[in-house]
């Protein structure tokens, strides 16, 4: 895919972006900013942050916290300002594909405090300023594992279908208020992050889903999803699920 730059789709906007030093997140970033907006760029580790002010020609504000943190996401708001036009939820962890009858608790509390708390927490620090605002717009990266259940293991999958929710319910309740919340749903992409194996069946079961899966893709083709979905390009979507997965979800 090439990249269309559109250079001021984003002026003037301040967008919060989480994980945005590595994968999807970094790819999301670097693109609002090539086209004009100013990022709060948030990571829990301070080193993917160290070269992306130079990445880009936009402004960027790096921050580092965890997405769990209340006292890290006051700081996130903060650096945003009195004016938060969008916010990217990308910030998220894999499980290691264990069903449930395997999976331990600390698999599951690590993937839902990070995948659905997370999410959770920094919707709930956005929208009260939306709503004075009367505009905003959500994006949340769920998965294609919130649209299947061979994709991954036990708590990964119910933690995507959870941001599913929070993506419809906020939709739902805040459209009259001016704000649009709708999520990406990603098949395959490069980003580096390597497969774990907890589990005997888990292996077995989600190997043998392989065969339809779509090749993988650069992370900035879903940079592109998300800035879509970010950006008055689509002002007519609202609590849409968004597969961006090669067609793996139409199999």
């Amino acid at each position: 895919m090439t990249e269309r730059i559109e250079p001021a789709r984003f002026a003037g906007q301040t967008v919060i972006v989480t994980g945005a030093g590595s994968g999807i997140g970094r790819a999301t970033a670097l693109r609002i900013a090539r086209e004009g907006g100013r990022v709060i760029a948030v990571d829990i580790s301070p080193h993917n942050l160290v070269d992306m002010p130079g990445a880009a020609a936009g402004e960027f504000v790096p921050i580092v916290a965890d997405v769990t943190s209340e006292v890290d996401i006051s700081r996130v708001i903060d650096a945003a300002g009195d004016r938060i036009n969008a916010l990217a939820n990308v910030a998220g962890v894999m499980d290691d594909m264990t069903p449930v009858g395997e999976v331990s608790d600390a698999v599951w509390q690590r993937v839902f405090t990070v995948n659905v708390d997370g999410v959770m927490k920094l919707m709930r620090a956005v929208i009260p300023h939306m709503i004075e605002q009367g505009f905003g717009t959500v994006v949340n990266v769920a998965s294609e594992a919130a649209l299947r259940g061979s994709a991954a293991g036990a708590a990964y999958t119910a933690s995507k279908h959870a941001v599913v929710g929070l993506t419809v319910s906020s939709a739902y309740m805040y459209g009259p208020s001016g704000i649009r919340v709708n999520a990406v749903a990603p098949g395959p992409v490069r980003t580096g992050i390597e497969t774990t194996w907890g589990s005997e069946l888990g292996k077995q079961r989600v190997r043998a889903s392989h065969s339809i899966i779509p090749k993988s893709v650069d992370a900035s083709v879903l940079a592109a999803s998300i800035t879509f979905l970010l950006s008055e390009d689509s002002a007519n979507i609202n609590g849409a699920v968004l597969p961006s997965d090669g067609g793996w979800s139409a199999a």
